[in-house]
């Protein structure tokens, strides 16, 4: 994708802080970290959605990822890492090419992912929507 800012890193277009690369993945440090250290795992391939990247690839995503989160606690002193893909807009996706973060976590960092925890008003409404997600895999179960 001609405009699209990490291919264009993939393509050598744009610096980048490499961390990692092979075939199918490009994992560079992210220039706006949530914690130094925060580096990006994207498909070589462009996918603006993660829905349509190929299970080997996504499966190396986050192989890859967990191995750099290892990495990040062995060098930067990390006590642990977040790893965590947004797709879509409304679910915080920036860059419309899909990436995965590796965030280094340690216990006085003072980040928070600001989570909510909602309640289903009742058990029926749980299993209704769990109803609905099985039915959709069966309809689509490769997207």
């Amino acid at each position: 994708m001609k405009d699209c800012i990490f291919c264009k890193i993939i393509a050598g277009e744009i610096p980048s802080r490499k961390i990692y690369e092979d075939e199918l993945v490009y994992a560079f440090m992210d220039i706006g970290p949530i914690n130094f250290g925060h580096t990006l795992v994207i498909p070589k391939e462009h996918h603006a959605s993660s829905s349509t990247i190929p299970e080997t690839t996504a499966g190396r995503m986050f192989r890859v990822g967990a191995r750099i989160g290892v990495a990040q606690k062995r060098a930067l002193d990390a006590d642990a890492f977040n790893l965590h893909l947004a797709d879509g807009a409304c679910a915080g996706q920036v860059v419309m090419h899909a990436h995965l973060h590796v965030v280094p976590r340690s216990a006085d960092d003072s980040f928070h992912w600001n989570w909510r925890q909602l309640k289903y008003e009742t058990p029926a409404a749980a299993d209704e929507a769990a109803e609905k997600l099985r039915a959709a895999l069966k309809l689509h179960p490769d997207r």
